[in-house]
């Protein structure tokens, strides 16, 4: 039983080391297979040509975790679009039929909803490249893999924060931070929760839906989460602001469904994880 890891960054590592520790082998392609622990199989890959290792005959899931080199729409599209549609091609090369193949997309297809509630009923909408690329990748794997005998599943994660991701809280800590001056919802996920969804989604018993929002359970105002990051540092409340058009749209996703297949946050909201990085880097909650 073997798990594939096509892709293998931050959020696919600790993907991996969950699924080795549940007992699974587990076999990650990166461009620097060097990089990643003992307990996963490196292979040399880069998803974004056509000429990937071979598939291991027993792959059961495959998650397909992909980042792109540059905020460019052709960066995009290469690791996007070109990595689903290379992968999806070695499994059909090699003959391989795995149960399940889960796709790490983002809540960016929604685009922007002025503050309302969007879940996986939600038609995608989205407003830049980047969520419209996403899109068309979440379709060609179902497309692909329609009739195949491998259910596909789309994992739409928020913004991901946690060990070395801590955008928000350097802004505060360098005075950049700008709380804006109209509410503005933002969905955020801790990264270890993400790896923690990949895992549940790749291997529950029940069969997933086509899609998922990687979400927490609390769509903050983005002031709210700025206001929290200063208390706990201890400095002055931001400045207020017109900050024009969100980056990522103003919506609150429902993380409803993912919750219903039994699926259980260590991060419910942004305050339990910013408090967990915070203390590991020797700042005390007051």
């Amino acid at each position: 039983m073997t798990i594939l890891l096509a892709g293998c960054g931050d959020l696919g590592t600790e993907a991996g080391l969950r699924f080795a520790a549940a007992g699974h082998r587990v076999v990650g392609w990166r461009r620097s297979p060097d990089k990643l622990p003992a307990a996963i199989e490196g292979a040399a890959a880069n998803l974004s040509t056509a000429e990937l290792p071979p598939v291991p005959a027993d792959t059961t899931a495959v998650v397909i975790a992909v980042a792109a080199d540059a905020s460019t729409e052709e960066a995009y599209r290469s690791a996007y679009l070109d990595g689903v549609a290379h992968v999806l091609d070695a499994l059909d090369r090699d003959r391989v039929t795995p149960e399940r193949v889960l796709f790490v997309s983002s809540t960016a297809v929604y685009g922007d909803a002025g503050g309302g509630w969007v879940d996986e009923n939600t038609t995608p909408e989205p407003g830049g490249f980047s969520g419209r690329i996403m899109r068309e990748a979440e379709e060609h794997l179902l497309k692909r893999l329609h009739g195949t005998g491998t259910t596909p599943v789309v994992l739409r994660l928020g913004g991901i924060y946690g060990p070395g991701r801590t955008r928000l809280i350097d802004q505060v800590r360098t005075g950049a931070a700008v709380i804006p001056d109209q509410p503005r919802y933002t969905n955020r996920i801790h990264r270890d929760d993400a790896a923690g969804a990949i895992v549940h989604l790749c291997t529950m018993n029940a069969v997933p839906s086509p899609a998922y929002l990687g979400v927490d359970n609390d769509p903050a105002e983005l002031g709210d989460v700025l206001r929290f990051l200063a208390a706990e540092l201890g400095l002055d409340v931001p400045p207020t602001d017109s900050l024009g058009s969100a980056r990522g749209g103003n919506k609150r996703c429902s993380n409803a469904l993912l919750r219903d297949t039994g699926f259980s946050f260590k991060y419910p909201s942004f305050r339990e994880g910013y408090r967990d990085i915070l203390a590991g880097v020797g700042v005390r909650h007051p």
